[in-house]
């Protein structure tokens, strides 16, 4: 059996894993993300120790894939722009390989996780996919006839942002109106931490949950509130979700998947999110009532999916 090594690289973590041809990860293998003041050495000495580990306990390996979280140069060796790291036209690929004795390949993390959900997870056996990762902001990918659509500098996806709200929410792209500004866990938290620093009423369920500290206030915990029957809480979700259907009407638009699948921290929240994104995609899908619509779906496979998409691209272009 043919296995390879995938390692997804966010913000906080650097997270690797063997896998095998089916997606099942064997071994495991974690570092903490080092800080982006950090010089683009230490992330690279972050990531080869993780490999290298993961190596002693699976020496037979064919590749090690990289999912980065940025734009990532179609010659998915370069990584063009990293936002949460020090990386700027960084030569990932052949800086590892001067340490790493096995093909590497580097994609972005969101094309990772998107290959991985149909390979593996919500999407498999349909043909034109769209995932979008909601996250702190919103990142995504598309998968049509089996093959990861990049475009023609290897930056498609960055659905996040797109203008949604002329001269709206200041995002910290540098535009306004983007779409993560309004259906994302950063506007999530925004919301909810505006009510409780306006001692609104209806957030007191919120406060008390953060003992009153604002800045204490994360998704997960909103999610958790509304899971318990929260009605503000519910209905900030709610509200996510509606900017969540905008959205994906728009790129049905453009793209016309038959699936689209929701991904990142924030899908967490289920049908408290996806059931309020349906209602509004149907509402403001294009020729409404006269074509099929695209299934909405919560995706399968977690925060592993990343890693598992890199490995899984890395061994499939190793053998071509």
């Amino acid at each position: 059996m043919s296995l390879a090594i995938g390692i997804d690289i966010g913000g906080t973590k650097v997270a690797g894993g063997v896998v095998d041809e089916n997606g099942e990860i064997l071994a495991r293998a974690r570092r903490d993300t080092p800080h982006r003041s950090k010089r683009p050495q230490v992330v690279e000495d972050t990531i080869v120790d993780v490999v290298h580990e993961l190596l002693s306990t699976e020496p037979s390996v064919a590749a090690v894939g990289i999912g980065a979280a940025g734009f990532v140069a179609a010659d998915r060796a370069t990584v063009v722009f990293a936002p949460h790291l020090s990386w700027r036209d960084e030569p990932l690929r052949d800086a590892l390989s001067k340490r790493i004795d096995v093909p590497i390949l580097v994609d972005n993390d969101a094309n990772a996780a998107s290959w991985a959900e149909w390979r593996f997870g919500a999407a498999q056996g349909e043909s034109h996919v769209v995932m979008v990762n909601l996250g702190t902001g919103i990142g995504g990918a598309i998968v049509m006839h089996g093959e990861v659509i990049r475009g023609r500098y290897g930056i498609a996806g960055e659905f996040g942002h797109m203008q949604v709200v002329p001269e709206g929410q200041r995002c910290e792209c540098g535009n306004r109106g983007c779409w993560e500004q309004y259906a994302s866990g950063n506007a999530l938290v925004r919301e909810a931490r505006a009510m409780i620093l306006a001692n609104s009423p209806v957030a007191s369920d919120l406060a008390a949950r953060v003992g009153g500290r604002a800045d204490d206030l994360t998704g997960p915990i909103v999610t958790e509130a509304a899971r318990d029957g929260d009605p503000t809480s519910i209905e900030l979700l709610a509200e996510i979700g509606h900017w969540l259907g905008i959205g994906i009407a728009n790129l049905a638009a453009a793209f016309d998947p038959g699936t689209f699948v929701i991904g990142g921290g924030v899908s967490a929240a289920g049908e408290l999110l996806l059931g309020p994104a349906r209602e509004t995609f149907r509402r403001r899908l294009t020729g409404r009532g006269y074509r099929p619509e695209a299934r909405i779906v919560a995706a399968h496979l977690g925060n592993e999916a990343g890693l598992i998409g890199a490995a899984d691209l890395a061994r499939k272009d190793a053998a071509s």
